[in-house]
């Protein structure tokens, strides 16, 4: 499997058949490589948001004009069916969704979620995704909760953490997660972008290697074989 760092909390996953797309902020982003006509042109599969911030929602809309499934919750699913999306599979936390390339469930995410227009974007999520042979927890924007060991308990081989802080868990907090998720590898997220996301990812690399998990400090713009 291919993981390709967008930039912020943007990834793209590529098994050589597939090629999934999470939280596609590009334009605007003020570290992103790439732009939304090149990531159109990599054939995406399909499209998974977390929640419905700017930050994460970002270019959605545009890269679903091909046919490529929106999924998301029923409240982002809805919202973009009335913005045009072709294909937009709405679900919720505690649900599956199936697709050729594998599947995704929606776990919680302690944060908020509205569309940059001000609508209800409904509860904001991580997502558990089997992809390529390996089991991703996908945490979106969150804080530290007791519920992450449950998540854990599936047998996490890669997590994706926020580090930022201010918006979410910071880079101790996010350490302190390893602990209830007990992933073999972890790539920090959602750091740096912009100034109020002070999170360090050094200091998480070394609260990583604590506990004896392998922190890849992935680059916007970088890809990454797992």
């Amino acid at each position: 499997m291919k993981i390709t760092f967008i930039g912020h909390s943007a990834f793209l996953l590529s098994d050589g058949e597939h090629t999934v797309l999470i939280d596609p902020f590009i334009e605007g982003n003020p570290v992103a490589k790439h732009t939304v006509e090149q990531i159109k042109g990599m054939n995406v599969s399909s499209i998974l948001i977390t929640h419905a911030h700017g930050d994460h929602w970002g270019n959605a809309l545009q890269l679903a004009e091909d046919g490529a499934p929106i999924i998301a919750t029923a409240e982002i699913g809805g919202y973009a069916s009335a913005n045009g999306a072709k294909n937009a599979i709405g679900a919720n936390i505690g649900g599956t969704v199936r697709q050729p390339w594998g599947s995704v469930y929606f776990t919680p995410a302690w944060h908020s979620s509205s569309f940059p227009d001000g609508t209800y974007g409904g509860m904001p999520t991580g997502l558990i995704i089997e992809f390529g042979g390996k089991r991703l927890y996908f945490a979106g924007d969150t804080a530290l909760f007791g519920d992450m060991s449950l998540i854990g308990d599936r047998g996490i081989d890669l997590a994706f953490l926020p580090i930022g802080d201010h918006y979410t868990m910071g880079p101790e907090e996010a350490g302190r997660a390893l602990d209830l998720i007990r992933p073999r590898d972890v790539i920090p997220m959602h750091y740096g972008t912009f100034p109020g996301l002070s999170g360090d990812p050094q200091v998480f690399a070394a609260e990583a290697q604590k506990r004896g998990v392998t922190a890849h400090l992935v680059q916007p713009g970088e890809t990454i074989e797992y």
